[in-house]
Parts: structure tokens; sequence; C-alpha cells
């Protein structure tokens, strides 16, 4: 068995199918908020032949964050993250979704970027939605960026009365993530490694059927019968994608997005245009 280690937070349908599709060969650390569904996602993979172990881990904690770097770098060489985990906005309230959506990324980005392994490669799963958010002036969400994650909390920007509901908190937090990994590919660079972003869009899993039955389910599939593939997506779907991004085919990407929407943003952005 290899010393490789491959982290995947948030045992959701996107870390499971990522697990799957990245994991054989390699030690596989599986970590989530809920340690129940951790046990079980583990038992399911040895079940498969994966050398899997289940931790709990709360993102919106850094120390919880940095424990699970810790762990991750006694098990060998952490050459893949990937953070599958967040909030969507019919599942909890704008302080959850700023805690877990932007603060989470930030603790994972700055956690996990003193231990990657040279040549290794990390993942964020940010959301179509971060392309399409309205609202802060583009120097507001750079500066969040790149604030120290340890002082990220108190920024006067995450206050919760500057959102109107959920929805736009996870928009923001969303559009945030992908200059978080902007500004954390000089910091991985600088250990040889990789961070890229991939932004989903509407994608068969719990979280995304949740969606779906919302309030705003019927724009959504406006949308997925709009776009050019005119299907949601799946957990493979962007697993596929991950799989590229954080391998050698990839080596010369860092600090980039990856939409894996089936076209809707650029459908929408282009009727916009029009």
């Amino acid at each position: 068995m290899s010393d490789d280690v491959l982290v995947v937070i948030g045992v959701g349908g996107m870390g499971i199918a990522v697990a799957r599709r990245l994991g054989s060969g390699s030690r596989v650390l599986l970590a989530d908020v809920d340690a129940a569904a951790a046990e079980s996602a583990t038992d399911r993979l040895l079940d498969e032949g994966y050398d899997a172990t289940p931790v709990e881990v709360d993102v919106s904690s850094q120390a919880s964050v940095g424990a699970l770097a810790e762990r991750a770098a006694a098990l060998g060489d952490v050459r893949t993250v990937v953070h599958t985990a967040g909030l969507s906005p019919v599942q909890a309230p704008v302080r959850a979704i700023l805690d877990v959506d932007l603060l989470g990324v930030a603790y994972v980005l700055d956690a996990f970027g003193a231990v990657i392994a040279p040549g290794g490669s990390g993942i964020v799963i940010a959301s179509m939605a971060g392309h399409s958010a309205p609202g802060s002036p583009t120097a507001d969400v750079r500066g969040l960026a790149t604030t120290p994650a340890a002082d990220l909390a108190d920024s006067p920007l995450l206050a919760e009365g500057n959102f109107a509901g959920p929805g736009v908190a996870y928009a923001f937090a969303k559009r945030v993530n992908l200059m978080q990994v902007q500004a954390a590919s000089e910091v991985w660079g600088l250990r040889g490694a990789r961070i890229n972003s991939v932004s989903p869009g509407v994608i068969a899993t719990p979280m995304g059927k949740s969606e779906l039955g919302s309030e705003h389910g019927g724009r959504m599939r406006d949308a997925v019968a709009a776009s050019n593939a005119k299907r949601v997506g799946t957990a493979a779907d962007v697993a596929e994608a991950v799989a590229f991004l954080t391998g050698s085919s990839a080596g010369f990407i860092s600090g980039t997005d990856l939409l894996v929407d089936g076209g809707v943003t650029a459908v929408q952005h282009g009727r916009a245009a029009g």
C-alpha cells in the first residue's frame, strides 16, 4: 500500500464519488462533521477494497481543521486534498453558511497549504453561483480572500446584517472561494503543489435535490432546460473534473476554476450580454 494520502472533506454524494474515483492505491481519510456519516462512508469503501479511515471535523473551526491536517500528514504524504463540505441556502441560516462555506475554505486552504506534499494538488468545490453573485465590490472580495485565516472571522464584511438571506450569503461565499483559491495558489506553489476549484451546477446529490425542491427550484429547472447539456449533473461528472485537475495532465494548471454546470452559466451570461 502506498503512503500517499487522499483527504476528502465532506462525505456527501460528491465526496464519496471523488473518494471512489481517486482513492485506489492511496490511504483515504474521510472527514465530516457528522462522525456517523464518516464511519458509514468508510465502511462502504472498506467493503469495496479501499484503505479508508474516518475522522470527525468541523470546518468552521480552525483548530479542528488544523488537527485534521496534522492527522493526514501523520498517515503519509498528503498528495491530494478535496474539500467538498458545504451548506446550501435551504440547509442553513446566513451565519452558518458564512462560517462553513467561506471561513471553512480559508481554514482548509491554510492548514493543508502547510502540509501538502511536493507535487500534490487540492480542489475546493465552489459553485456556479459564485460566477453570478451580485453585490460587494471586487476589492472587498479580494480583501477577504487575502485576509489571514485567523483574522477572517472578525471582518466587518462578514457581519450577518450585510446579507439579505441565505441565498445571498451563499453566492457571496462562493464568489470569495474563487479568489481564495487564486490567493492560496501562491502559497501552495511554494511547496511545489497546486490548488484549483471546481464550480458545479445543479447536481443530483441530496443537497442538489433539496435545492430543486425549494422555492427556487423552478428557476433552477428552467436554467437546466435552457443549458447546453439539458440535464442535471451527477456526482460522477464532478469527480471526473476533480480527477483531471488533480492529475498529471493538469500539471500546468493552478489557481483557476473549472465550471461543471452543463453550460448554464455560459447561456445565462450570453443572454444577459444580448
